[in-house]
């Protein structure tokens, strides 16, 4: 069975970054996605351009385009004045997040006048009735989560206040998704947990990336890519493990798949093209 998939991209920081964006965008769009998302950078840094950048790929790509949103450093107002631009520019798809705090920050502290966690903000956009909204979840434990069961009460309390399905952190092993799944189940959620994918480009930045998220690194996992380093088949080895972690998912009837494509387009393609999903179209202009 074809899996349905979609994308995640960041938007870019310079005339570098556009370029391969849009690139990035030239290359996955004809695997014809349910939709693609665009982030938001740490501390809400890149607000003004995701709000661009979902407003373009909307209007020129024929994509079906989500907008990342936070409630990190700007006032109720502020946060759904960005939500209604979005909702004027035609895009109705919105992912809800607490997001992560400032660089330097210890922790992340609510504006004043803002949203003080990311149900707030889910049960704010719910109410305009404007917005599809999906949340984030986490197979591992969050680093600020008290425990596994803390996590699952949360997302229940994201999907209960009005979001429509859940966008998974990455993770390495196919069991660790699987465990989640039943453990949301026993929970009582009953709303789509969709598996978040990272193709490993580069070992060292996804390693640190993992770290940095509370994310656990399998040992076979980081003695496999120490040994591919070695001989040259680093490339060879990500496809191999990206392919295998989907297919199992695949075979437990997982259905759909969000993959992190770090606006590196290539290793995402080639795991699609693995698995059976093709080109349908030729993306013509995004420009």
């Amino acid at each position: 069975m074809r899996p349905q998939i979609s994308f995640e991209f960041f938007p870019p920081r310079n005339v570098e970054g556009t370029f391969r964006l849009w690139d990035a965008v030239q290359v996955l769009a004809p695997l014809d996605p349910r939709f693609v998302s665009v982030t938001y950078g740490a501390g809400g840094t890149t607000r003004d351009l995701t709000r661009d950048v979902v407003a373009t790929l909307h209007k020129h790509s024929g994509l079906a385009t989500a907008a990342h949103l936070t409630c990190v450093d700007a006032t109720r107002a502020e946060t759904l004045a960005i939500a209604q631009d979005f909702a004027a520019a035609g895009v109705s798809d919105i992912v809800a997040l607490r997001g992560d705090p400032p660089k330097g920050a210890n922790g992340f502290e609510p504006h004043p006048d803002g949203f003080a966690n990311s149900v707030e903000l889910i049960e704010a956009l719910a109410d305009t009735g404007e917005f599809n909204i999906r949340v984030g979840a986490y197979p591992d434990i969050h680093p600020e989560a008290a425990n596994a069961q803390a996590d699952i009460d949360w997302l229940k309390r994201k999907l209960d206040a009005g979001a429509s399905e859940a966008l998974t952190q990455f993770f390495f092993e196919a069991e660790t998704f699987l465990r989640f799944r039943d453990s949301c189940a026993k929970a009582g959620i009953d709303k789509q947990i969709i598996p978040g994918i990272l193709p490993i480009e580069n070992w060292k930045g996804a390693r640190n990336f993992a770290q940095r998220c509370g994310t656990p690194i399998p040992t076979w996992v980081d003695d496999a890519f120490g040994k591919a380093a070695r001989d040259g088949r680093e490339d060879l080895l990500a496809t191999a493990i990206c392919t295998e972690l989907c297919s199992e998912l695949l075979d437990e009837g997982v259905e759909n798949l969000h993959f992190y494509t770090l606006n590196r387009p290539e290793l995402t393609r080639d795991v699609c093209f693995a698995l059976g999903v093709t080109p349908k179209a030729k993306l013509e202009n995004v420009a």
